[in-house]
């Protein structure tokens, strides 16, 4: 049977079906040009037997989303591609020689692979063979090559293969761990530097879902004890904060001697011609500075516009609406999936078209998965306890996608999740939720009477685009060697919105790149006009 594949007519060169565990479907290579924008597919020559750099691939491939490794195929400039006339041989011995490779422990440190995702098919008359590589489970994490875990971990982004820094290992073997950090009990801090305040107004929130349970009864430590907040397991027999309940209820100056890189940011822009109009930061001094202070504070200024609908149960008012919990469940996802060992911080902005939530850390079970469903793994899972016992958060890994019915419901834009990872910028993932309709006009916003607050004009999605044309022409034009994460870092644009954009110049003809995508340099064709 013939198919295309990329701009190639192909054949199988065999009549079986091929399975990949990656995410067990029919491996159908009518699809494969999608996977390019996930960056999941790698093009090998491998006219001179199996290729090095094969096994940085297979690395990178595992740590990141997984994907196809395609032997016998050489890339044009503009992106098509042409075989490099592989025989039967010469495959007979690229297969030979790659699982004699993957099932040495010296060579790679575990083989995910099974037979059907290594499979040979005929173009033509040259043949090509694919590997399916899937994405390793955090337990796994990080796949390195070589026997050396400092020096042969590899990471994939949109321009290739890179060699993982030592803080991203660190950061996979952190999530590799079944008990997650903030499980960790710290001896050298007090139950009693924990903020009463915070400790008081969480059980309030506690009684009052949890009326008359035997929890309700219990001293201050005896509750922190059962929430996860702390520990009496202790060399010296007495109870101290857990890392968790440091972060829920310490003060910022004790919570940042033992987390320095701590630090939770709220900024509101709702009016362009001034930097912010409200901003809460844990270091401001007014407040405790602690996970669950931040978080109360900071949902209540993001939905403190949202239309209520009147409506009564029992004869009282509710003042909530799927909405208002779907971004509580985001703040609190945020915060929850935060890695508090990365050198960067929670951000929150709050748009009048949009709020952003930004955490460091990319996503543990994948951004697949969690935009599906089914499958709660959060960082911090202490943290994720003590929501959840007060109402936030979903066991069930439903967070997410109720997130999207909800907006979907509403008639909002589709919110976006997007990760950002590289040796040049920190890891992090940002959920954006818009608040405009599918028209582009202010949504939600404002009290039950009376106008509604927020611009008269919201940028279209034309000059929006437009936009970030522009941006990205005049930084690429004033630095031709800047790469691409580096455009992300310093536009605060999205991995996917940078590609799009890049594409569209160079398809439009005022860019195009020399060089290698690591090290090459950008050549402006002609100046941009909007």
């Amino acid at each position: 049977m013939r198919r295309w594949f990329g701009r190639l007519w192909i054949e199988a060169n065999s009549t079986r079906k091929v399975v990949s565990n990656m995410d067990n479907t029919v491996f159908d290579l009518r699809d494969f040009d999608k996977y390019c924008e996930d960056n999941r597919r790698e093009v090998k020559k491998a006219r001179g037997g199996l290729p090095i750099s094969l096994w940085e691939s297979y690395s990178a491939l595992c740590n990141t989303y997984g994907g196809v490794i395609i032997c016998g195929i050489q890339e044009r400039e503009d992106g098509s591609w042409y075989p490099t006339g592989l025989k039967a041989s010469d495959v007979s011995k690229l297969k030979r020689d790659f699982w004699n490779a993957i099932n040495d422990k010296k060579k790679v440190s575990v083989n995910l692979l099974k037979e059907s995702d290594v499979v040979d098919y005929k173009v033509d008359d040259a043949l090509v063979l694919v590997i399916y590589v899937p994405r390793a489970t955090r337990e796994i994490r990080p796949v390195y090559i070589n026997d050396n875990l400092m020096g042969g971990t590899y990471k994939r982004n949109f321009e290739g293969d890179y060699h993982c820094t030592p803080r991203e290992v660190k950061a996979m073997l952190r999530d590799q761990a079944d008990e997650s950090p903030d499980m960790k009990v710290l001896e050298d801090q007090s139950i009693e530097d924990l903020d009463k305040d915070s400790i008081k107004l969480y059980r309030v929130s506690y009684d009052v879902r949890h009326e008359g349970a035997a929890w309700t009864k219990l001293t201050d430590e005896e509750f922190l004890v059962k929430i996860g907040a702390a520990s009496n397991k202790t060399s010296d027999k007495k109870i101290h904060p857990t890392a968790a309940g440091l972060f829920m209820f310490g003060q910022e100056y004790l919570i940042t001697t033992e987390f320095p890189e701590y630090f939770l940011d709220y900024r509101e822009k709702l009016d362009p011609t001034i930097r912010w109009t409200d901003r809460v930061q844990t270091q401001s001094g007014d407040f405790s500075g602690n996970v669950f202070d931040f978080y109360t504070r900071v949902h209540r200024k993001l939905t403190a516009n949202f239309k209520v609908p009147f409506k009564l149960e029992n004869g009282v008012r509710v003042d909530d609406t799927p909405k208002h919990k779907s971004v509580r469940e985001a703040l609190a996802n945020a915060l929850v999936n935060a890695d508090y060992f990365q050198g960067w911080s929670v951000v929150i902005e709050h748009y009048p078209d949009r709020i952003v939530m930004a955490n460091p850390g990319t996503i543990i079970p994948g951004k697949a998965q969690m935009l599906k469903g089914g499958i709660s793994e959060p960082r911090n899972k202490n943290l994720f306890k003590m929501f959840n016992l007060i109402g936030v958060g979903e066991h069930a890994g439903s967070g997410v996608p109720d997130i999207y019915d909800v907006w979907k419901t509403e008639g909002l834009m589709e919110p976006t999740v997007e990760e950002q990872f590289g040796a040049e910028v920190p890891d992090r993932t940002t959920l954006t939720l818009p608040l405009v309709d599918i028209n582009h006009t202010v949504s939600g916003v404002g009290p039950e009477k009376g106008p509604e607050k927020g611009p008269e004009k919201v940028e279209s999605k034309h000059d929006e685009i437009d936009r970030r044309l522009k941006d990205v022409f005049e930084i690429i034009k004033g630095d031709p060697g800047i790469s691409r994460p580096q455009i992300m870092m310093k536009l605060n644009y999205t991995e996917r919105q940078v590609r799009n954009s890049i594409d569209s110049l160079k398809r439009e003809g005022y860019i195009h790149h020399e060089g290698p995508a690591k090290g090459g340099k950008w050549v402006v064709d002609k100046e941009y006009i909007q």
